[in-house]
């Protein structure tokens, strides 16, 4: 089974850990508009790999390679992440039955359910955790 990883557990991971990578799932359109994980003060490059394609939502063929090409080591340890937790952990699935065994799904993504209002990022995620981020 593939867990789920707390946002402040994923970044001391990433932070501590030299083979230990973060990789955004989410679309380019996502990441230029809402923001994406601010990897700098841990020496480290996000990864962006979308595992679906816009505008029909597709799977992305290029999804492995992807990985491969960026240099992600087949034992090395792989942390998904997404708006809110479900594509995330598709991808994780399908990086798992690729042989990358040593995977983790970012548990609530990047933004988190919606709060009252109708707005994220605020109750659960990576931003309502106050982790490192920045626009686009």
């Amino acid at each position: 089974m593939i867990d789920d990883i707390s946002p402040a557990a994923t970044w001391e991971a990433v932070r501590g850990r030299p083979n230990a990578w973060l990789v955004d799932v989410r679309t380019p359109m996502e990441w230029e508009h809402i923001g994406v994980p601010d990897l700098s003060g841990a020496g480290k490059v996000l990864v962006r790999d979308s595992w679906q394609l816009p505008p029909a939502g597709q799977v992305n063929p290029d999804f492995i390679t992807t990985l491969e090409k960026a240099g992600i080591g087949r034992t090395d340890e792989v942390y998904f992440i997404c708006r809110s937790g479900a594509r995330s952990m598709a991808a994780a699935h399908a990086a798992y039955d690729a042989g990358y065994h040593n995977v983790h799904n970012v548990a609530d993504g990047f933004e988190g359910p919606e709060d009252a209002t109708g707005s994220r990022g605020r109750l659960a995620g990576w931003q309502a955790s106050e982790l490192p981020w920045s626009r686009g």
